[in-house]
């Protein structure tokens, strides 16, 4: 058992952590390093988010190939994919479905950019976006930028799929404007 004072002093450690950005399960924050991960794409390549150093990432989760909500996501930013290529933005498009699935999904829409599979959910869960349905857990629709240098530099939950791709885009923009200002 603790003492008071012992209590008071873990309490005030963990605030100071919390305020510095550390988090300790969950979401990361904004200006925290985002979690690691190495995946597989719809093609069996391997990526991991080492390769994306010095690239604005916009790393987008969705539930599930295929699905109205998640095409309609999908078609937005693949319809955008030029001007996020002109910011020198990488899109990645994560979820649990497997890469078999990911290749249907991206050749069916004709997806241009990396959908990651993420069968093991790892990734999902250190990005505090896995969600349990009971008799399924899927990835909640969230969408993470990163900045070049690996930190989280905006996080929307449970986004609109119609439409988001355009808001992910002016938010790079706007990061970038102020991290070159």
């Amino acid at each position: 058992m603790l003492t008071a004072a012992a209590r008071s002093a873990v309490i005030a450690t963990f605030a100071l952590l919390a305020a510095a950005g550390v988090a300790f399960a969950g979401t990361p924050t904004v200006g925290q390093s985002a979690p690691a991960f190495k995946l597989q794409d719809q093609d069996g390549k391997w990526h991991s988010l080492a390769d994306y150093k010095g690239k604005w990432v916009a790393i987008y989760f969705y539930p599930k190939d295929d699905t109205p909500g998640c095409t309609t996501q999908a078609c937005s930013f693949r319809d955008n994919v030029f001007a996020f290529d002109k910011e020198g933005a990488v899109i990645l498009g994560v979820s649990v479905d497997d890469v078999a699935s990911h290749k249907k999904f991206a050749e069916k829409h004709g997806l241009p950019f990396t959908l990651l599979a993420d069968a093991d959910k790892t990734v999902a869960k250190s990005y505090g976006v896995l969600k349990n349905y009971g008799v399924m857990e899927v990835a909640r629709r969230d969408t993470f930028i990163i900045d070049p240098q690996g930190r989280i530099a905006k996080h929307y939950e449970s986004v609109d799929p119609e439409g988001h791709s355009k808001v992910v885009l002016e938010d790079i923009k706007a990061l970038k404007a102020k991290s070159s200002g």
